[in-house]
């Protein structure tokens, strides 16, 4: 492939450092790892915002002490040094031109805990949901929660003084937090805590207690012009905290805290818990107009809730579009608002809690919106809909195009009173420069997320940026308000400070700076002596950005305005960090490495396209290593809010890559298992030899990779249909008319789950037609043993095969039903990037998984099954990847509890780690099996000895049984044992 000019990834300065010596002295005293190819300084570029500066290098600290190391050899070399936890910023303040350190890796640990007072000390690098998850048992909670609660990390929410939804009740990270523990630029250790107590607040040096006492009599010093220009809103996060330091008994940790890691680079934080509410309430409030809910917030708040947050129109409608929050809207909204006010009541009277409902809902009336409150109660409802206020910028980020909502005016906050009035003045902003703008989030304590949408492409929409930047701020002074509400000054906002804080302050700040780190080496350009907002820069879209598309994409990206497109739909916002829930991204999660996730791979990708990696970096084997254990689960397709699809993304990357480099023995033998399985069949007594014999099995690994410690499936007699061939004339049209598509893997390895469905489907009253390809003797085929390769050209071949054949008795009315969900979501997924138009679309509708066939008819009375009463029998459910990604989980579930007496127990898992070839390699099995330990593995053991297991996947299946010994069934085979007088299939 054609790659764009290459463009330096590393300035000159930062050359010469690594010339210098820095790489090899980090590696001689660090416990952890210091990274310097272009790959991983690539994928640290860049944080959730606009801005992309490449670094010297990655630093990946294990202590306190290899953090000191770094700044201690920093210093020798001139570098700056930048920390970083989650990288989900949205103003850059994580990157930089020096060395990134990375505390989210591996420095992540709880130092102290104190269950009975409420106290905690962790590590930067600790997510906030996995203290939360730890604390939660003892009935405390970390009550800063941001929305990126999945994946940021203590050490970054206490750099930018993050708060969160329920800020109205808890207050922020500055409110929050107890004592900090840091490093100085030159490496040295200090405390700040609460004065007053031992040691004033202060631990480390003398030199630590010097610049307590500077920093307060500098405080106390501009006490006057502190109380004149510190807006008085709670969300005020911009410059220092030097108000913090003029209370009569001063925490000097809150100096550090908002500090952006510009003064020293925390190693501990030591937090407030707050006891977990026994009950929360929500009131959704419907508005016909969003001048109306700014009006009416401030009336809301005043009932004493704990949050109310904003969903605006533009969520609304994108989010209809958006599966995964498609039920959810529909759900708590009737008709057609404007927008939506979220109230939360938190406590532990539910009667009372009912009781603020009600005043809600009366205090709405009395405002003119009677009966517009959605009441919601029940705690998993909640949860749904805090889950799409919590991706409501990156539901409205998944706007397709090159415009998207940018931020850099995000967080400003105003008294309430003003809320209504500032807002309508930002959309005359937009509207005379063109463009408008998207509104979500802390209604209840005047600080709205909003965006303009521009094109970072555009440099005329880069000037318009700068404009309404300004005009923007000029409002916020108007209103007096505060330009930082939440997110941070970073590169964004800095600018900003002097005019709202004043010279004065302004040069104290300085002070304060010049203070802790003289020689500027922390984090420069953020909060003092600011770099420019609009230098494109340092822009992720530089003045000569562009992308190179494949000479030929393999795959048809036109739904995406091409692959590039397609790739730049990352945001950086980081959903794919998650750890919990869900099951984006299994081999980040196993790995805990950037390279390893949705975020990190696309970064690549795009880096990689546009010529910023070198010439042919799209096809190198670095970028081989960045998407092997990408294990196609296709979560990202419906978990990032994005839509960024990376199990699509790999397929057309494969493509390229193995027509430069060749394609290996493993892949070509995988690829054509649909084309030998018949003869392996005859040929099952000696081939199954392989696993019998320990000396085969390690001649398997040698020769083409397979893992000898993996078992292989066994060859027997396939399932074949029988009878004579339908025609689609056979076809009545009524509901009764199926296809039961028989996929390679059931169809030569575990035929009884062609069987079983057989006679379920008999025993339902459908109709099965035998279709028989119409070329050939060999039986049809998905083409995904193609795919996983790359090999599309083949899998196009086999898709048009596929659907020449299943077309006419579709077009006639018939479904097709399947029972391995890789193989049948073949048909609703890759079939239309392989032969787009109007006939892959009717057989992608006409396709369904057995589950979902006898679900939905079910559901609406036109089969039932004779089922006989299991007796309370427990059924452990593990859900197959693409089973999730395409919302179908629902099916399994519902057709299981239909079964009397059967207990369903969903097992929550990310991807069990087989994945098809991929639990095979030789190379990947131990990340399978990691995967697989996450959860899945730990739920079986607690299962008792009688239980069923129930996997659809065939690959889950075989997990389960190598790695525990159990035998897990499909769907199918359950429900054929539960039938009563079930009748034998038509073979």
């Amino acid at each position: 492939m054609t790659q764009a000019k290459a463009r330096s990834a590393v300035s000159p300065r930062a050359a010469a450092r690594l010339d210098g010596g820095l790489p090899r002295k980090l590696a001689e005293q660090l416990q952890g790892e210091a990274r310097f190819d272009a790959f991983t300084r690539g994928r640290y570029s860049t944080d959730a915002s606009i801005y992309q500066i490449t670094p010297a290098g990655v630093v990946l600290p294990r202590s306190a002490a290899d953090i000191a190391a770094t700044l201690r050899i920093a210093a020798d070399h001139g570098a700056p040094v930048i920390l970083r936890g989650g990288g989900t910023s949205q103003n850059g303040q994580p990157i930089g031109s020096g060395l990134v350190v990375d505390c989210s890796r591996h420095f992540n640990g709880i130092r102290a805990y104190d269950p009975e007072g409420g106290t905690i000390t962790v590590e930067p690098g600790m997510v906030l949901e996995r203290l939360n998850t730890r604390v939660k048992a003892d009935g405390w909670f970390f009550p800063v929660e941001p929305s990126t609660a999945t994946r940021c990390t203590i050490g970054g929410m206490a750099g930018n003084n993050s708060c969160g939804a329920r800020s109205l009740r808890y207050g922020k990270m500055s409110d929050n937090v107890l004592a900090m523990e840091a490093l100085l630029p030159d490496g040295e250790a200090f405390g700040f805590g609460l004065t007053g107590n031992a040691a004033s607040g202060v631990t480390g040096s003398a030199r630590a207690e010097f610049l307590a006492e500077r920093m307060r009599a500098l405080a106390l010093l501009h006490r006057d012009e502190i109380e004149a220009r510190y807006p008085k809103v709670q969300r005020r996060v911009g410059g220092y905290n030097l108000d913090a330091l003029v209370e009569p008994r001063p925490n000097l940790a809150h100096l550090l805290v908002g500090s952006e890691g510009t003064l020293a680079a925390t190693t501990s934080v030591t937090l407030k818990l707050s006891r977990l509410p026994a009950h929360r309430v929500m009131g959704v409030c419907h508005f016909p107009s969003f001048r109306s809910a700014m009006e009416t917030t401030q009336h809301i708040v005043a009932l004493d809730p704990v949050a109310v947050e904003l969903v605006d129109n533009n969520v609304l409608v994108l989010g209809a579009d958006i599966p995964l929050f498609r039920a959810t809207l529909a759900d708590i909204t009737r008709g057609k608002p404007n927008c939506l006010l979220l109230a939360e009541f938190a406590g532990d009277d539910l009667a009372a809690l009912k009781r603020d409902l009600k005043r809600l809902d009366a205090c709405m009336a009395d405002h003119g919106f009677p009966d517009a409150v959605v009441e919601i109660l029940e705690p998993a409802r909640q949860r749904s809909v805090w889950e799409v206020r919590e991706a409501c910028l990156n539901i409205m980020m998944s706007m397709k195009g090159d415009a998207k909502p940018v931020s850099f005016i995000e967080d400003c906050a105003v008294p309430l009173e003003h809320l209504a009035d500032y807002t309508d003045a930002v959309t005359e902003v937009f509207t005379k420069h063109g463009t408008r703008g998207t509104w979500y989030a802390h209604a209840s304590v005047g600080c709205l997320h909003v965006r303009p949408i521009l094109d970072m492409k555009d440099g005329g929409d880069v000037k318009r940026m700068r404009a309404i930047a300004e005009e923007t701020s000029e409002l916020v002074r108007r209103y007096k308000g505060s330009y930082s509400g939440e997110h941070g000054d970073g590169i964004s906002r800095s600018e900003y400070i002097a005019p709202l804080f004043g010279p004065v302050l302004t040069r104290a700040f300085e002070t304060v700076k010049d203070a802790f780190d003289p020689e500027n080496r922390l984090n420069p350009g953020k909060i003092v002596r600011p770099l420019t907002m609009d230098d494109r820069s340092l822009f992720r879209f530089k003045l000569d950005y562009a992308v190179t598309e494949p000479l030929k994409p393999a795959l048809d990206w036109s739904d995406w305005g091409g692959f590039g497109s397609a790739v730049e739909m990352c945001n950086n916002n980081g959903t794919c960090r998650k750890l919990a829930g869900g099951a984006m991204c299994p081999s980040y999660r196993a790995t805990r490495e950037e390279e390893h996730l949705t975020r990190g791979r696309a970064n690549s990708l795009r880096l990689a396209i546009s010529g910023q990696l070198g010439p042919d970096a799209f096809t190198s084997k670095a970028m081989k290593r960045t998407l092997d254990l990408c294990v196609s689960c296709k979560a990202c397709r419906r978990e990032c809010p994005t839509g960024v699809d990376m199990a699509k993304m790999k397929v057309e990357f494969l493509h390229h890559y193995h027509a430069r480099h060749g394609l290996p023995l493993r892949d070509q033998l995988i690829g054509l298992m649909p084309h030998y399985a018949g003869i392996a069949a005859k040929l099952a007594p000696l081939l199954n030899l392989r696993d019998r014999h320990p000396a085969l099995a390690a001649l398997s690994e040698r020769m083409v990779g397979l893992s000898a410690k993996r078992s292989l499936p066994r060859w027997r007699r396939p399932w074949s249909e029988q009878g004579e061939a339908a025609h689609p004339g056979d076809v009545t049209g009524d509901f009764r008319d199926i296809i039961l598509f028989g996929d390679t893997f059931n169809r030569a390895f575990e035929r009884e789950n062609l069987e079983a469905a057989e006679r379920v489907l008999l025993a339902a009253g459908y109709r099965i037609h035998r279709v028989y390809p119409t070329r050939g003797r060999r039986p049809l085929c998905c083409g995904r043993t193609w795919l996983a390769s790359g090999q599309t050209d083949r899998a196009r071949a086999e898709a048009r095969r596929t659907l020449d054949t299943l077309l006419p008795f579709v077009r006639a009315g018939a479904r097709v039903v399947g029972l391995e969900p890789s193989c049948l979501l073949t048909f609703r997924d890759e079939f239309s990037a392989l032969l787009p138009g109007d006939d892959t679309a009717l057989l992608a509708k006409q396709s369904l998984l057995f589950e979902e066939l006898l679900a939905a008819d079910l559901a609406s009375g036109r089969i039932a099954l004779p089922l006989a009463n299991q007796g309370g029998r427990v059924a452990h459910l593990h859900g197959h990847c693409h089973q999730k990604s395409f919302g179908v989980m629902g099916s399994v579930e519902t057709v299981l509890r239909t079964v009397p007496g059967l207990d369903v127990r969903v097992i929550e898992s990310s991807c069990c780690g087989m994945a098809g070839a991929f639990g095979y390699g030789a190379e990947t099995i131990e990340t399978s099996f990691a995967m697989a330990e996450l959860s899945l593995f730990p739920a079986l053991r607690a299962a008792a000895p009688g239980d069923l297991v129930v996997a659809d996947g065939t690959s889950c299946r075989h997990q389960i049984q190598d790695g525990l010994g159990l035998k897990a069934q499909h769907v199918a085979r359950v429900l054929n044992d539960a039938l009563v007088h079930a009748p034998l299939p038509r073979h």
